[in-house]
């Protein structure tokens, strides 16, 4: 019986153990979206996106609900969303002397003000953003790595410059 607890407990581990479905995970932290909002905030191939929403959905990771044709992807526990917390701040206390510490920190502290992602304006707090990149002394955050990507390759367009 409790072999069978350790393999379920592997399996959970497994579907979450991948990059781009952590950072799915921040994105639909605070609210649902589709796939194609994913894909675009993720700069990834739809398919790509797709195979990582399945392997979260079967996990019971993720949740859809349906509106007409579109299908919204959402968390399906919070509990989801405090265990990346607390992992997130085990990472702090293991790089305390490495320069991850303070961009990790920074996320999990400062809360306020709210901002918005300058590429797909989504509204994040330091905390829910996946990256962040100052420049000229500004901090802007990113919901996803494909924001990020887009603001570094046209960073005129979004800095006013």
């Amino acid at each position: 019986m409790y072999q069978q607890i350790f393999e379920l407990h592997a399996q959970l581990l497994k579907a979450l153990a991948h990059p781009k479905r952590l950072e799915i995970l921040q994105l639909i932290r605070e609210k649902s979206l589709t796939v194609s909002d994913i894909q675009t905030m993720l700069d990834l191939p739809q398919c790509n996106v797709s195979q990582h929403l399945q392997i979260l959905r079967e996990s019971k990771v993720v949740s859809i609900s349906k509106k007409g044709k579109q299908i919204f992807y959402k968390i399906a526990d919070r509990k989801f969303i405090k265990a990346c917390d607390l992992i997130r701040e085990i990472l702090i206390s293991q790089n305390k002397n490495n320069h991850l510490a303070d961009e990790l920190t920074l996320k999990m502290t400062d809360l306020v003000p709210l901002t918005t992602d300058p590429v797909c304006g989504m509204r994040l707090s330091p905390k829910t953003a996946s990256f962040a990149r100052k420049h000229d002394g500004q901090n802007y955050y990113f919901c996803a790595s494909g924001c990020l990507k887009e603001f570094t390759n046209n960073i005129n367009k979004y800095t006013n410059e």
